[in-house]
């Protein structure tokens, strides 16, 4: 009889599913962002939301180099705009002498095809470098590249560029206008979110992770050290790309403007304001400067000061996050979280034992 008793009753232990392992907060956020057009106006979507997914998906090719690569480099938004003109180039524009007219599905594969090649360019050229040294070599790349569009009227139409690309009309949607073009910002930012997410935890992200940390040890365990960062510049290349793509639908032009030297360093402080260790950060980091950029100068200028200061206030809260936390907001947030659960009597983490 004891074994129909219940204690002696074997259980199956069920691991919980991922669906189960997202914390509620996430689902609270998700929740939240799908149905912000019905809260949120036009300007707000299209401006400050489909921005900064924008530029979240250009930082978080960043992120990827740096945080888990261990690569700091300053040419991603060269990798975004040359994605952004090939689609002008190959597609549609008011510039019709140059502009070819090809339909959607080959202007845009091959905008990320040309942007994947020339990442990889700059990964080979990059990787032999670390360092303040890598920072300065894909510099010095994005620098030569602003140049050779501006000099350039044959392809790159030099320094007007080109105006009227418009994303095509799809399902009968036009996508540039705020909802629409807030869900597709939405949807491709979550994608690669997620992508980033999985490919950490994939055996080549754990591999380009150790490399990161220990490139000897790597490379004696027979792992090619050089192919596997290589390999990562063509990978953070395509969420570039496609934010690259999506900045030009969103201005409807691209021009040398666009992959100055001042857009590159821009993507660099939004990786490090919003923190390089998860890729959330990027993200957070491309919603702080949006606001920053978009409300500076009527704050500014509410002071009695003048609006062309906007960049001293955008260069101020860069420094007071990173001066608080190198590690950008994500650092603050755990800081925070750690300081909820210190012990207020002994100042350490945990209750009274």
């Amino acid at each position: 009889m004891a074994l129909f008793e219940p204690h002696n009753i074997s259980r199956i232990d069920r691991s919980p599913g991922w669906i189960e392992r997202i914390p509620g907060p996430y689902w609270a956020l998700a929740i939240l962002l799908l149905i912000m057009p019905s809260l949120a106006s036009d300007f707000v979507l299209f401006q400050i939301f489909g921005w900064s997914f924008i530029l979240g998906m250009i930082a978080l090719s960043l992120m990827f180099l740096a945080g888990y690569g261990g690569m700091v480099s300053v040419a991603q938004m060269s990798v975004a705009g040359i994605a952004g003109y090939m689609v002008a180039i190959f597609g549609e524009s008011a510039i019709d002498q140059i502009s070819m007219g090809w339909p959607w599905f080959v202007a845009i594969p091959l905008g990320i095809l040309i942007a994947a090649i020339l990442a990889t360019c700059v990964g080979w050229l990059a990787v032999r470098t670390e360092g303040i040294y890598t920072i300065m070599i894909t510099l010095a790349i994005a620098a030569a590249f602003f140049y050779f569009c501006r000099q350039n009227y044959t392809v790159f139409n030099g320094f007007s560029g080109f105006n009227g690309v418009l994303p095509p009309e799809l399902f009968g949607v036009d996508w540039r206008t705020a909802v629409p073009f807030y869900y597709l910002c939405l949807f491709w930012a979550a994608l690669y979110f997620l992508v980033v997410l999985y490919v950490s935890r994939s055996p080549f992200g754990l591999a380009l992770q150790g490399v990161r940390d220990n490139p000897r040890r790597m490379a004696a365990l027979g792992y090619n050290v050089t192919a596997h960062r290589v390999a990562a510049y063509t990978a953070a290349s395509i969420p570039a790309a496609t934010g690259g793509i999506l900045l030009t639908w969103q201005s409807a032009q691209i021009s040398p403007g666009t992959i100055s030297i001042g857009p590159a360093i821009d993507i660099l402080v939004v990786a490090i304001v919003g923190g390089l260790r998860h890729p959330i950060g990027p993200f957070i980091g491309a919603f702080v400067y949006v606001l920053l950029k978009t409300f500076a100068v009527d704050f500014l200028t509410s002071l009695g000061l003048s609006g062309e200061r906007f960049q001293l206030i955008i260069g101020l809260g860069f420094l007071v996050i990173v001066f608080w936390s190198p590690d950008g907001v994500l650092g603050l947030w755990e800081k925070f979280r750690n300081w909820q659960k210190r012990d207020p009597l002994r100042g350490q983490e945990g209750g009274i034992e």
